[in-house]
């Protein structure tokens, strides 16, 4: 959430980076509601003012044995206004909150100014796309061949686009988890293992509330979400606390199960894989002082980019234009790995830094100078990126890795989680 004192000191300014992202953006309606409500504020103090005044008075009179009937009178008619005022400045504030809280971060001076995501800036490239000399398959014909992966039975006890693991396919599954939870516990990333289940304010706080509830599973019964990503649990950890800005960088990893409902049209060509509504992923997320926020941000996207290369993966990094960056985010870098069936890119992991943004929606402070210090409290940034989300890797992994014979190699790294399984056959079940 933007801070509403920047916007009354700059609206000119605050509404052209705005319109970086979003074209059509206006902060017309949010000032004058703020200058509206400032004026409802100032009327309701001296009302206020004027009723403690007079019952000052009253008493004064009834101590002197004077009438006072026709000020309480008055004082009755006035209660009543303040009563009506309040109500309205109590609408007033609720509107202004949520007309906040749909604008989006303001994009960092370095983020390229485009709606178009076709020109997002590919900053580097590790690895060459794989060739094959013989007729190559994508990973659903891969997942048949294997008798790894059940798309038909997933249909039956969930629905389309819930895929299903089997025997092989579920090991490498949860050897791809373990590796990377493992890789950056190893890089002083905090494990974590968070609710699945989210309450509303946490949703809010990191950014999933309230412009985007059309994307999220929500509990019929109860009021919670399912999590999207573990980015929203990590974001609330702290949500309404202190921290000692001594004890920062503060560096989690969790991994989930994550649910999206993606909501609309995608490609037909986007099958298997590629495009489903749950996935799993591990998460970094980093809480960290504003001015290395930047620094960090890079060292989250290199943690990201790490994990590909030990997968001995091909992949690309792009920086994404104002039109393609998150909700939340100031400025973000995808990791991209190339998909031989499908040929082109996808992203496994999009390194975020938010800046203040969701700090300001969770009430997440940090104090300068320790626990007895006496700096003025300021909000820390929050960054967070996938590291990484499994699915595309998945077919990243079993396309890439494909012999003619239908067999897939296993990547040296995730052997010792896969009993030392070096090549998954068509003749050897599990």
């Amino acid at each position: 959430m933007l801070d509403l004192k920047k916007i009354r000191e700059n609206p000119e300014g605050i509404e052209i980076q705005l319109r970086r992202r979003d074209p059509s953006i206006s902060l017309k309606e949010i000032l004058s509601l703020d200058e509206r409500l400032r004026v409802r504020k100032s009327s309701l103090d001296d009302m206020r003012n004027k009723l403690n005044t007079a019952s000052t008075e009253i008493g004064r009179r009834k101590k002197a044995g004077e009438s006072a009937d026709e000020l309480i009178r008055d004082m009755s008619s006035l209660s009543e206004q303040i009563k009506e005022a309040e109500s309205e400045e109590k609408k007033m504030q609720t509107d202004l909150f949520c007309r906040l809280s749909f604008l989006p971060n303001l994009p960092h001076p370095s983020v390229p100014t485009d709606m178009n995501k076709a020109h997002n800036v590919v900053v580097r490239k590790s690895g060459t796309q794989v060739e094959f000399d013989f007729s190559f398959k994508n990973h659903l014909e891969i997942s048949r061949t294997l008798g790894i992966l059940d798309f038909e039975r997933g249909a039956k006890v969930a629905g389309s686009q819930f895929p299903l693991y089997v025997g092989w396919g579920a090991l490498l599954e949860q050897a791809l988890l373990m590796f990377m939870l493992h890789t950056n516990a190893s890089k002083g990333y905090r494990p974590i293992l968070p609710p699945y289940l989210i309450n509303e304010q946490t949703m809010f706080a990191s950014g999933n509330l309230p412009k985007f509830e059309e994307q999220l599973y929500r509990c019929r019964d109860d009021d919670f979400f399912l999590l999207p990503t573990s980015e929203v649990p990590l974001t609330g950890l702290h949500r309404d606390e202190i921290l000692d800005e001594q004890q920062l960088p503060i560096r989690y990893t969790s991994m989930t199960a994550c649910f999206r409902r993606e909501a609309g049209t995608y490609g037909s060509e986007e099958r298997g894989l590629v495009r489903v509504h749950q996935f799993n992923k591990v998460e970094m997320y980093k809480i960290v002082t504003p001015e290395s926020s930047y620094d960090e941000l890079e060292s989250l996207v290199a943690d990201a980019e790490d994990l590909c290369r030990l997968l001995n993966l091909h992949y690309r990094t792009s920086l994404l234009v104002t039109g393609d960056i998150g909700n939340q985010s100031a400025k973000t870098y995808d990791v991209e790995v190339w998909l031989p069936g499908q040929n082109a890119y996808y992203e496994v992991s999009s390194c975020s830094n938010c800046e203040d943004y969701q700090a300001r929606r969770g009430n997440i402070r940090c104090r300068p100078g320790g626990s007895g210090g006496k700096g003025k409290l300021r909000h820390p940034h929050t960054l967070n990126g996938s590291g990484l989300a499994t699915s595309r890797l998945m077919v990243c992994i079993l396309e890439s890795n494909q012999q003619p014979d239908g067999s897939v190699v296993v990547p040296e790294v995730l052997r010792p989680y896969m009993m030392g399984r070096e090549i998954l056959e068509p003749a050897r079940g599990l």
